[in-house]
């Protein structure tokens, strides 16, 4: 697998490994669904690699399933559940912390909390 000439903040800061790619990858296309093999090629990764955590997954609520495209099953990220929402706080803070700093400001500050 070829990687990322420019990492994101998340991966920076938390390590550049198979489920915080696909972590990244969702966060950052949490309004979209989709299936396992665009998942694993968009992330990065192979898909056996994929197919080895996926499921954990599921289980812990990360990921929901949407809906059935022909044979395959569609997913994205639970944005209800607490655990992501924290995930994509601090996935907002790792890329805009820098630029606040820099600013100074305080409201800008106050616009990027998550609910």
């Amino acid at each position: 697998m070829k990687r990322k000439e420019n990492m994101s903040p998340f991966l920076k800061a938390l390590g550049d490994t198979p489920k915080l790619r696909v972590l990244d990858f969702l966060i950052d296309n949490d309004l979209f669904d989709y299936n396992l093999t665009e998942i694993a090629r968009e992330s990065n990764i192979s898909y056996n690699s994929l197919l080895s955590f996926f499921e954990d997954f599921i289980k812990s609520g990360i990921v929901i399933k949407t809906r059935k495209q022909g044979k395959s099953d569609l997913y994205k990220l639970n944005t209800d559940n607490l655990f992501v929402k924290h995930l994509i706080r601090l996935d907002v803070e790792l890329a805009v912390g820098p630029l606040l700093k820099e600013s100074g400001s305080e409201l800008l500050e106050k616009e990027i909390e998550v609910g």
